[in-house]
C-alpha cells in the first residue's frame, strides 16, 4: 500500500470519529429538547468540546497530507472535500448544541403532544439523521448518486419548517402565556432546518469528490431523476 494510501486511510478514519459524534449530538439533542431532559442538554452542551477537537484534528491531519504530497486531482479533491465536510459537520454540532442550550435555560414544561404533533419534529430530526446516513454511506462507497439524494430528502426538511410558521402563531393565539416559549420551539425548528442545509453542502462536496461535478448554486432538479 503506497503512503499517500494509508494516510488516506488514517483521514477517513478520523473524519468517522467525528461524523460518530456529531450524529450522536443531533440523536441526544432530539430527546432532550422533547423531554425537556436538562441532565442530557448539559450532557450535549459539555461534549460539544470534543466535537470542536475532533474538527481540528482532522483539519491538521488533512493539512498535513497537503503539505507532505501535494496532492493533485482526485487525491487533492478528496482532501479539499475532507476539509468542507468537516467544518460542516462541526457547524451542525453547533446546532445540536444550540438545541441543547434552549433545553438547559428554559423553564419549560414538556412540549405540548398537540403541537410536537403538529410541527413533525420527530420527522424533523429523523429526515436529518436519515441525510446524515445516506451522506456517510455515500462518502465510503465513493456513491455520488446517492450523495445526489440526500438534496432531495433536505426538500422535507424545508417543507416541515415551513409548515411550522403558522402552526406556532396558531398556537401562540390559543397559548399567548407560552408565547416565548414557542418562539424559542420556532429556533429548535430553525436549527433543524440548518443541520439540513449543511447535510446538503456535504452531500455537493461528496459529488466533487468523486465526479469532479461542482452542485453548489445549481439546481439539484436538473439531475436525472433517479438521483433526487
Amino acid at each position: 500500500m503506497k503512503q499517500t494510501e494509508i494516510e488516506i486511510k488514517e483521514l477517513k478514519g478520523h473524519l468517522a470519529q467525528m461524523w460518530s459524534l456529531v450524529e450522536q449530538q443531533v440523536r441526544k439533542s432530539f430527546d432532550a429538547v422533547v423531554a425537556f431532559d436538562k441532565d442530557l442538554a448539559h450532557e450535549i452542551i459539555s461534549r460539544e468540546k470534543s466535537v470542536n477537537a475532533q474538527e481540528l484534528v482532522v483539519d491538521h491531519h488533512c493539512e498535513n497530507f497537503i503539505a507532505l504530497f501535494n496532492p493533485v486531482a482526485v487525491d487533492l479533491r478528496f482532501v479539499l472535500s475532507l476539509l468542507k465536510i468537516n467544518n460542516n459537520l462541526e457547524r451542525i454540532g453547533d446546532f445540536a448544541e444550540s438545541i441543547a442550550l434552549f433545553t438547559a435555560h428554559h423553564q419549560q414544561r414538556v412540549i405540548a403532544p398537540e403541537l410536537l404533533k403538529q410541527l413533525q419534529l420527530k420527522k424533523m430530526f429523523e429526515t436529518v439523521l436519515k441525510m446524515m446516513e445516506q451522506a456517510r454511506t455515500a462518502l465510503a462507497k465513493e456513491d455520488s448518486r446517492l450523495a445526489s439524494r440526500v438534496l432531495g430528502l433536505d426538500d422535507v426538511v424545508d417543507l416541515i419548517h415551513r409548515d411550522a410558521v403558522p402552526v406556532l402563531a396558531a398556537y401562540i393565539n390559543g397559548h399567548p402565556d407560552e408565547t416565548i416559549e414557542v418562539m424559542g420551539i420556532h429556533n429548535v425548528v430553525r436549527r433543524v432546518e440548518r443541520m439540513g442545509d449543511r447535510l446538503s453542502n456535504i452531500a455537493e462536496d461528496i459529488v466533487f469528490y468523486v465526479d469532479a461535478k461542482e452542485l453548489r448554486h445549481t439546481a439539484y432538479t436538473q439531475l436525472p431523476k433517479e438521483e433526487k
